[in-house]
């Protein structure tokens, strides 16, 4: 009682109205105990309405969160020089004894709960508490799920009510009583951003919904319906039987008007929304997909209904509807990029010229300026974002917010490959296809996360850092989760990053057009493919006559035979590097991926010895 008294003084008699209307008791004992805890001067309930979200706006601009920048409604957030990506050192989960992760980051339950309410204990003291709710997935769908976040960042709740449905009235639909729930405070600010950053934690309780991030502001860190609630998914969805992934969904165009939704997974900097928005098709998502079984096939939502993406090398000529939504009116966040004294941003590959000055995420910059250590600090961050709303932007899907999601025909996997991949492959089937090209993803690293770039890591599903239960138990989830299908989608394998011997890369951008035209036209089995031992492949014929239809460009011969090249040395080495992993690294793997991966190798084999180390694909014909 005490508590509810306590809360309804901070709240005020509106907000706390806002709250009792919610006729939830769950909820309204979980936002008394933290208003109690982190003690907020006073707390704003953020319904559905316009109002509300102007409020909101208005109040990053007055703390300092964000600048108003030249075009109305843009405005731009730094975040601290080093605070910079998702921080994956301290991102840990809260387990029980006897609870066991595999090789995934945590802590003791008990011991992690004391720290971080040592850490909230009053940390929001002469702040605005913000309680907002939002719904992941469409609302009143199968796929939703209601949630819930505490922060004191405006800057936070102006990102999540760009990115998500808000979920106010489908609180007061559904009255749940379980729901995902964020805890967040930015913490000490200075020079408007998070002073404390050695007491940054970002903890995740999978048995109560519950996640806590403190002392940051990145928005990988912070808005906690991202990368954070996906952990929290991929958890419920393991004990319910349907699928929660880091995966884009978007809808590929056939012919006579035919619309195929393809899922694609994708790790940070591998062309996931450059697919996504890739020109003539139509998004669904870049980031974030449910999957469930409906009647014997897959259907996807979006979790989200925004883009929280990478804005460097962004530009007019390889993004033309990103960049016109970045260049109009509009609710529109940039992040970490240069911002000159005329309120215009400037970011790295964006084509133009770089000016001599402006503020950026290391405060004033000017050209040749460094760090404390002698390094040069770029105009703005490699991981510099911007935040934009779905709806915006001229190739947003009609079937965005469908309760019953978009049927799946097709599941795309790709990373960043030097050497391996040919740009373009079929699975031979659904377990094939999730263990040698889902199970066995490996990408090199890039500055979305902190740390060294450039060094190839496995990465299955591109999913590997937002697991929330053993390895070993996704993949068996993943065969599982076929079983149950009458057709399951067609599963492919892409590879943007594919180099020749001097370095240069042997795929261009627009050349992923192409890619996507014949696996639409493989899943209707509309054209015939060449069999190899790791998939197949498209035939020379189709590619030059889609190069040409799409493109409008002539596909040389040669070309197909240096992008299709089987390379078998360098498919065998990562067989053996992934079996390596399974076998060391990996608990409670299931026993049909070493039998899968051990028969390509074999395959791998007798290619060899009948062609030598490089097989022409014409030689398959």
């Amino acid at each position: 009682m005490r508590r509810l008294e306590l809360l309804k003084s901070k709240c005020g008699e509106r907000n706390y109205q806002k709250l009792l209307a919610l006729n939830n008791p769950v909820l309204l004992d979980f936002v008394a105990k933290y208003v109690e805890h982190c003690n907020p001067h006073s707390v704003f309930v953020c319904t559905d309405t316009d109002e509300d979200a102007a409020y909101i706006r208005d109040k990053a601009i007055e703390k300092g969160e964000e600048k108003r920048l030249a075009i109305p409604g843009h405005t731009v957030h730094f975040d601290g020089y080093y605070d910079q990506g998702r921080d994956k050192e301290i991102t840990r989960y809260l387990l029980s004894p006897g609870t066991d992760l595999g090789f995934l980051n945590s802590i003791d339950k008990e011991e992690g709960l004391k720290e971080i309410h040592e850490i909230l204990k009053g940390i929001m003291e002469g702040a605005e508490m913000f309680i907002c709710f939002f719904c992941l997935g469409p609302v009143d769908s199968p796929f939703s799920i209601p949630s819930v976040q505490l922060t004191d960042s405006s800057y936070v709740v102006h990102s999540e009510l760009i990115l998500y449905r808000r979920g106010y009235e489908e609180f007061k639909r559904r009255s749940p009583e379980k729901f995902f729930k964020v805890v967040h405070s930015a913490g000490k600010l200075e020079g408007g951003v998070s002073k404390d950053i050695d007491k940054r934690r970002i903890y995740i309780d999978l048995e109560d919904n519950i996640i806590y991030s403190t002392n940051t502001q990145y928005a990988g860190n912070t808005v906690g319906f991202k990368k954070l609630s996906l952990r929290m998914a991929i958890y419920k969805a393991s004990k319910e039987g349907w699928l929660a992934e880091h995966m884009l969904i978007m809808g590929v165009h056939g012919p006579n008007g035919r619309v195929s939704y393809f899922t694609g997974a994708f790790p940070s900097m591998c062309g996931k929304t450059s697919t996504a928005m890739i020109k003539g098709e139509t998004i669904v998502g870049d980031d974030l997909a449910y999957l469930r079984n409906m009647g014997g096939k897959v259907y996807a939502v979006n979790v989200e209904c925004g883009i929280f993406g990478i804005i460097k090398d962004v530009n007019p000529k390889d993004d033309p509807l990103i960049w016109e939504v970045l260049n109009k009116p509009g609710d529109v966040i940039f992040s970490n990029v240069l911002v000159t004294e005329e309120g215009i941003p400037y970011w790295l590959g964006d084509g133009r010229e770089v000016p001599d000055k402006g503020i950026n995420y290391s405060g004033e910059w000017y050209k040749g300026k460094k760090d404390k250590m002698g390094n040069p600090i770029s105009h703005s961050h490699k991981n510099a974002r911007y935040t934009i709303s779905l709806y915006t932007l001229k190739n947003c899907d009609p079937e965005l917010d469908a309760p019953q999601g978009v049927e799946i025909k097709g599941i795309i996997y790709g990373g960043r490959d030097s050497d391996t991949s040919c740009p373009v492959q079929e699975a031979f089937s659904w377990e094939h296809g999730v263990i040698t090209m889902g199970g066995a993803l490996e990408s090199e690293t890039t500055a979305a996360t902190l740390g060294e770039e450039g060094v190839r890591t496995f990465n299955p599903m591109s999913n590997i850092d937002f697991l929330s239960i053993p390895l070993g138990r996704y993949i068996n989830n993943h065969l599982e989760f076929g079983k149950g299908l009458d057709r399951p989608p067609t599963i492919f394998s892409v590879n943007y990053f594919l180099k020749n011997k001097d370095g240069g890369y042997i795929n261009r951008m627009e050349d992923k057009c192409v890619w996507l035209k014949w696996m639409e036209l493989r899943v209707h089995k509309d054209v015939s493919a060449l069999k190899t031992p790791t998939g197949y492949i498209p035939r020379y014929e189709d590619l030059k006559r889609l190069f040409k239809e799409i493109l409008n460009k002539d596909y040389a011969e040669r070309d197909y035979i240096e992008q299709f090249t089987l390379r078998i040395p360098e498919n065998i080495r990562k067989l053996e590097r992934i079996i390596e992993i399974y076998k060391t690294k990996v608990s409670d793997t299931p026993s049909i991926l070493f039998d899968v991966l051990s028969e390509q190798k074999q395959r791998l084999e007798e290619v060899r010895k009948r062609y030598g180390h490089y097989v022409h694909p014409t030689s398959l014909y």
